[in-house]
């Protein structure tokens, strides 16, 4: 469909894009996978190329641009068929030192993530602690001019290639929601060990890790925000982070869709093209039209974004249609591959697997329908 919200600007900036993911990635996406991390070598390129941190003032390095031009390059990671933790780093972590920072610790770490010199992650999920974030375990008590940091994260995307990271804890264990706050711990501060990378059934490049703190001391100054106010800053931001994901989702949708048109043009069964069959023109035709549909309320949740912030109620929305589409049509199209949707040599495997954990990450499924049933 003819999308109209990417002005001719967006779209010289998705060719560059374009350009640098089929340069820098795609010929080395499979190694990646393999070694379970992206090497610390790609962000320092991304951030050379502008591709980090979109939306961050030029004056901390960034592109200065809108949600719109994050949205760019998240749609062009989709479909050169790769999932590496760029959103975590330019569209959670800086936007969350950008708006509640200070001027020194912005200053201190915002140039440094646009250059892609430092990686950045957020550790909210725990062992026991998933979409209940109130009830963390990990601690933060102030000491003087400093704050001591214990507990474990875990799950933690770009977690071994982090160079901070920006830790929910609570500093005040009796005060439940309001006693959360956000803390900026470094990589090579004393008792913060990483361990990994986590050994996952899919999305094999973007590293994920355990992060353990044990007597961690950072300077007072790199408390985010207000002490207390966390919770709120994590709930203020998590609909951006729910919107990205449906973006991406209906990316790699409609990247999948044209890759399986074009497999079943050409592969024959009985000396018919696949896409010859009734079976699989129904299938695609149901496909392209949920997908039709699907962009069309993702573009208008961009532009409400773009020009406001969209509600948590339609970010769950957002979240919960896109990837439970994305679930249900990448295994139709990986059925229309036969045996060789099955294998890592087709790109419709890989994505499969890797869609599987956007129903929990982000917001569990059951957890969006609660959000929005509030609102019935």
């Amino acid at each position: 469909m003819t999308r109209s919200i990417f002005s001719e600007e967006h779209e010289q900036f998705r060719e560059q894009v374009r350009r640098f993911f089929d340069k820098e990635v795609v010929p080395y996406y499979r190694d990646w996978e393999k070694s379970g991390v992206t090497p610390r070598s790609f962000w320092r390129k991304a951030g050379e190329a502008g591709l980090l941190c979109t939306t961050l003032p030029e004056e901390y390095g960034g592109g200065g641009g809108t949600f719109l031009h994050a949205c760019v390059v998240t749609e062009e990671m989709a479909r050169a068929g790769a999932n590496l933790g760029i959103a975590v780093h330019s569209d959670m972590v800086s936007p969350y030192l950008m708006h509640y920072g200070s001027p020194a610790l912005k200053q201190h770490l915002l140039p440094r993530l646009c250059r892609g010199e430092i990686v950045g992650s957020i550790g909210m999920t725990e062992p026991g602690t998933g979409s209940d974030l109130k009830n963390i375990r990990t601690t933060a008590v102030r000491d003087g001019d400093e704050w001591v940091i214990n507990g474990q994260k875990v799950w933690i995307t770009n977690g071994m290639n982090c160079g901070v990271v920006l830790v929910a804890c609570k500093t005040d264990p009796a005060a439940g929601a309001k006693g959360v706050s956000l803390i900026a711990v470094e990589e090579g501060t004393q008792g913060f060990t990483k361990q990994g990378p986590m050994d996952k059934i899919g999305l094999k490049a973007q590293d994920t890790a355990e992060l353990f703190f044990d007597n961690v001391r950072v300077p007072i100054g790199n408390l985010v925000g207000e002490e207390g106010r966390g919770f709120v800053y994590l709930m203020e931001q998590l609909p951006q982070e729910r919107l990205v994901i449906g973006v991406r989702s209906i990316a790699i949708l409609e990247a999948e869709l044209e890759r399986t048109l074009q497999y079943v043009r050409d592969r024959k069964v009985f000396g018919n093209p696949i896409l010859n069959f009734q079976n699989s023109k129904f299938k695609l035709a149901e496909a392209k039209a949920y997908i039709t549909m699907l962009r069309a309320f993702v573009d208008s949740c961009i532009l409400e974004h773009v020009n406001g912030r969209i509600s948590s109620e339609k970010a769950a929305m957002i979240k919960l249609t896109g990837t439970e589409l994305l679930g249900r049509y990448l295994d139709e199209f990986l059925q229309l591959h036969g045996g060789y949707g099955y294998s890592n040599e087709y790109g419709i495997g890989r994505a499969w697997v890797d869609a599987r954990v956007t129903r929990i990450a982000g917001g569990a499924s059951e957890v969006l329908k609660d959000i929005i049933s509030r609102g019935l």
